[in-house]
């Protein structure tokens, strides 16, 4: 049975077109498009396993009398803030968005490593085992999320030169594939950074 003329017209042209697909980028799109939502996923498990820690070490930490309270409540507030922020699949494409959550889980990191320094200060803290158990988990939480971080960093970047260069941005237009926002690094570092705290106490006059 031989095929009509149409036929293989019809079939040449598709394979014309899965070959110019394939060249300008759209399988590498699919695959790293599927590569940064991995990514984001996983940071965002770890900052919520981050923000589920959190209650039991303000429950501990509350236990300590005199325990410095504003270091508490910003603390609370800070997580309250984190956890307040909408995530959806469009956040990734949205710059604001994005600069947002970043600015709120920056603030949450700084108040907690205030809270963690303040808390040397405390002998019945330190000598705590329940309260160190939260720190050491806190502190491999921290670990985790840089690393995920680490990888959505990467896996956003390479999304990102795909979508700005020539000919794969010619695909990108046609089928919207945006440039997808990351995180700002240095920009971070400053927002999470605690304020030095010192434990002297002011010279009598």
């Amino acid at each position: 049975m031989t095929r009509s003329p149409i036929r293989s017209l019809f079939a040449a042209f598709a394979i014309v077109a899965s070959l110019g697909l394939a060249g300008c980028g759209y399988n590498d799109f699919q695959r790293l498009d599927e590569q940064t939502k991995s990514a984001w996923s996983e940071v965002l498990n770890q900052y919520q396993r981050r923000a589920d820690l959190i209650p039991n070490v303000v429950a501990t930490v509350k236990g300590e009398a005199n325990f410095e309270q504003e270091t508490l409540t910003k603390v609370v507030e800070a997580r309250a803030k984190a956890t307040s922020i909408q995530v959806t699949p469009d956040t990734l494409n949205n710059p604001e968005t994005f600069s947002k959550f970043q600015q709120a889980q920056g603030e949450l990191s700084g108040a907690l490593s205030r809270l963690l320094v303040v808390s040397e200060n405390y002998p019945n803290l330190k000598a705590n085992q329940g309260f160190q158990d939260l720190r050491v988990q806190l502190e491999g939480t921290e670990n985790r999320i840089t690393v995920a971080r680490g990888r959505y960093v990467k896996a956003v970047q390479e999304y990102n030169v795909l979508a700005r260069s020539f000919p794969s941005n010619i695909t990108a237009m046609i089928f919207s594939y945006e440039p997808k926002a990351n995180f700002s690094v240095q920009n971070e570092q400053q927002i999470s950074t605690p304020p030095p705290v010192s434990f002297e106490k002011p010279a009598s006059k």
